[in-house]
């Protein structure tokens, strides 16, 4: 029988029988595909219509303060101005009709995906290099300070949780979390916890209050030695993304975190760079054997950005896509 995208999702992230696992659009720049236009694509053809893709959309409300605060706060008196300015009823941060646009999205299938939080740094300001090295210091000269604006961020995604999933319903919560590097994360994994997990604890509580059963950290560069703390705050799914290959080697991440911890992407997005056979190495050596436990998702950990060919990206869709097929309903 054949399944919409959402029931798909469903059944793979529940260790279920679904027809095939989902695909998901990596994020295709809009360079790359004119490039591609260029190199044999068809000049009037999306990618979905060349490739099979599950729809997919992720509501992303602005978690920005607004109006932008400029200067971080740097004491406990200007927190007020700082809860101010994260209001989750404020109307600005959703678009217009957006619900009525969800739930038609969702009645034709469609994958919905919201962004519930944007991790600790981007949760305590920093956009720039000034502003992380003030967060270093605030650690150990004012921890009660960073506790006290993730307290408000907390609170404030709790709001913009409640308020959006009171309107429709989703089938995956995403965390984002921008936090490391290829040599591993910037702040340790006992920093970890008590600056940030601790925080996400009522985020992820409200999200599940609203039924919402896949509750996905999306992680980038080598987040490896955190895992075994997200664990432990009720996280089920890991996506991560522009990795340290070696590092996040989801063989091996299952392994040590079995069937609790599902697993979306996993495939070197830089191997798509290389000859064909390189990356029916790559596919075949990672994705049966993940696709046969179940609860995986295979994808590229990244956006296909310049330097992929048409010729490069095809290969790579029909070889996974053949994998897929290969593998059957069983696992």
């Amino acid at each position: 029988m054949m399944m919409d995208g959402r029931e798909r999702f469903h059944r793979t992230m529940a260790y279920g029988q679904p027809d095939r696992v989902p695909f998901f659009e990596e994020g295709i720049r809009g360079d790359v595909l004119e490039a591609w236009r260029g190199q044999g694509m068809p000049e009037n053809a999306a990618v979905g219509d060349l490739f099979p893709f599950d729809l997919r959309e992720e509501i992303m409300p602005d978690m920005e303060t607004r109006p932008y605060l400029e200067n971080w706060p740097d004491s406990k008196s200007d927190l007020a101005e700082l809860r101010r300015r994260l209001d989750p009823n404020d109307p600005g941060r959703l678009p217009g009709g957006w619900a009525e646009s969800a739930r038609a999205k969702r009645e034709r299938g469609s994958i919905m995906m919201m962004r519930v939080h944007r991790g600790i740094f981007q949760a305590m300001g920093v956009a720039d290099w000034k502003r992380f090295a003030e967060l270093m210091h605030l650690f150990y000269d004012d921890p009660g300070l960073v506790h006290e604006i993730m307290e408000i961020q907390g609170e404030f995604a709790v709001g913009m949780v409640d308020r959006v999933l009171g309107e429709v319903e989703i089938d995956a919560a995403i965390f984002s979390e921008t936090i490391a590097g290829n040599d591993g994360p910037l702040i340790s994994p006992a920093m970890y916890e008590e600056f940030a997990l601790h925080h996400y604890a009522p985020v992820v509580e409200a999200v599940r209050g609203h039924g919402v059963k896949t509750i996905i950290i999306r992680t980038y560069a080598n987040t490896r030695v955190l895992l075994p703390c997200i664990m432990k705050y009720d996280f089920d799914c890991l996506w991560a993304v522009e990795t340290n290959p070696e590092a996040m080697d989801y063989r091996s991440i299952r392994q040590e975190f079995g069937h609790e911890l599902r697993l979306i992407g996993g495939i070197d997005a830089g191997i798509l760079r290389q000859d064909e056979a390189a990356v029916a190495r790559e596919i075949r050596e990672i994705v049966p054997q993940l696709l046969q436990e179940g609860g995986y998702i295979p994808l590229a950990d990244g956006r296909i950005r310049s330097g992929v060919t048409f010729e490069q990206y095809v290969a790579y869709r029909r070889i996974l896509n053949e994998v897929v097929e290969k593998q059957g309903l069983g696992h």
